[in-house]
């Protein structure tokens, strides 16, 4: 009998961490449909503006806002404003366009340059792009200044716009 109750508790342990790496994985995310445009701002201007790209692949999760990630060729290249510390995030194995650790690579050695894709595309968050030379972009959303001290309860720093209201 104590074989058994230990076989079910080992096997439901199992199953439960399978099913959670899944979720965590795969199941939350959707492929986004592919586009010929992705928001991008121009170097001196404060709102995105829709560039035209090819071969976009992209993914995002309503789980989590900083699930998004994409990857894209711009259609011609352009002088966007510049994002400081763009620390790219990693992607699920699965979406292989997207390298964080080669993208982040490429930033730090300046072979790439990062750019604000969105500022605040929901509170707290950007969407931030690196462009490499031959047009090559790879985007992920990133938690800014604003965000980080909302979200562990501090008071947004100055220059935040006001942050939502919490809802119990």
């Amino acid at each position: 009998m104590g074989r058994f109750l230990v076989v079910i508790l080992l096997a439901s342990a199992a199953l439960g961490g399978a099913g959670m790496w899944y979720l965590q994985v795969y199941g939350y995310y959707d492929t986004l449909p592919e586009q010929d445009s992705i928001a991008l701002t121009y170097a001196g201007d404060t709102t995105p503006t829709e560039v035209p790209v090819t071969g976009f692949e992209g993914i995002d999760a309503i789980s989590s806002p900083i699930r998004f990630r994409a990857c894209f060729t711009l259609a011609e290249p352009a002088d966007f404003a510049p994002y400081d510390n763009a620390t790219p995030l990693n992607a699920p194995g699965w979406f292989d366009c997207f390298d964080a650790a080669a993208i982040g690579a490429a930033l730090d050695n300046g072979s790439a340059q990062a750019v604000t894709a969105q500022a605040n595309i929901t509170y707290g968050i950007d969407r931030v792009a690196a462009i490499f030379p031959d047009g090559r972009g790879f985007a992920w959303h990133q938690i800014n200044a604003c965000g980080t001290a909302h979200f562990d309860g501090d008071p947004v720093p100055p220059g935040c716009p006001p942050p939502p209201q919490r809802t119990e």
